[in-house]
This record gives C-alpha cells, sequence and structure tokens, in this order.
C-alpha cells in the first residue's frame, strides 16, 4: 500500500466551489481500481490550505489514476479554483 499526499492553496472566496469539485473528484475516485480511502484536511487557520491523503494498493493503480481520463476531468475542475500547482508527495511502508 501506498499513500498520496497532495498539497494544495485555494484562491480566497472559492473555498466552497474548491468542495464540490474535490467531491467530485473523489467520486470519480472511488471507482478506480486500487483505490482503497482517502481524506481531506483543513489546515488550522488557513481555510485556503488543503492537504488529500489517498490511499493506493500499489504505484501501478496511482499511475494509472493519474494518468486516466477521469483524472483529468476532475482536475478541470480543480485546476482554476487554485492559486499555485498542486504538491504530490509518495510514501510507501519503511519496512
Amino acid at each position: 500500500m501506498i499513500k498520496i499526499i497532495i498539497e494544495r492553496r485555494i484562491m480566497p472566496g472559492l473555498e466552497e466551489e474548491y468542495e464540490e469539485a474535490a467531491r467530485e473528484a473523489m467520486r470519480y475516485s472511488l471507482g478506480a481500481r486500487g483505490f482503497i480511502g482517502g481524506e481531506t484536511l483543513v489546515e488550522r487557520g488557513h481555510s485556503d490550505r488543503r492537504l488529500v491523503i489517498v490511499k493506493w494498493r500499489n504505484l501501478d493503480a496511482w499511475n494509472a489514476w493519474y494518468t486516466s481520463e477521469e483524472r483529468a476531468r476532475a482536475m478541470q475542475l480543480i485546476l482554476p479554483l487554485l492559486t499555485e500547482d498542486e504538491t504530490i508527495r509518495i510514501y510507501e511502508p519503511a519496512y
């Protein structure tokens, strides 16, 4: 199993629109092969900052999702709401 950490900064005042777009993106990922689960966190005191943590069965599953048409469609809704490019980090068990 791997975890993907995605950091996003949202344009001020567009937090509600972002939440709607992010929920839609999560709906797309639910049907993706190898998707295990995920959560979104808001940085305390900074309503424009989001941390998305998703679990995937393996790196191949994540890469398939990352390059999929479904993710591209979801990102078309999210990208216009961001102030900068998202940051993506991939983590795997240390043992």
